[in-house]
């Protein structure tokens, strides 16, 4: 089962979690967030990324202003907090599960280092 995170766990636009992280941003509500949260459950990450729910259920919540997120599913890779690779939903289609290979190499391609 996938972590799900709330406003609390971001700062502004940084995640308040060091390392490598994708974070999919799914409602609950969504047709689309469903099949692409049935793929992410199934779906190993490469070593060293961690895979959350960013829950954006709630329209009132402020991670949709945050990260302007205009349509869900949309997917942002995390390193020590800053995002630094994402891919957005189309509406009405929304995000290829090929989205979560992209991100991971993007996000594997970044030199690991902590960004203050």
């Amino acid at each position: 089962m996938l972590e799900k995170l709330t406003d609390r766990e971001f700062e502004g636009l940084r995640l308040r979690r060091p390392g490598r992280w994708m974070v999919a941003f799914l409602a609950d509500w969504c047709p689309f967030c469903q099949r692409f949260r049935a793929h992410l459950e199934s779906w190993r990450p490469p070593a060293g990324i961690r895979v959350a729910i960013g829950d954006v259920t709630d329209l009132d919540s402020v991670l949709w202003d945050r990260f302007a997120i205009e349509v869900v599913p949309t997917l942002v890779g995390f390193l020590d907090g800053a995002a630094v690779a994402r891919r957005d939903g189309v509406a009405g289609r929304g995000l290829p599960t090929r989205s979560l290979d992209e991100t991971a190499r993007e996000l594997t391609g970044h030199p690991h280092q902590r960004i203050d």
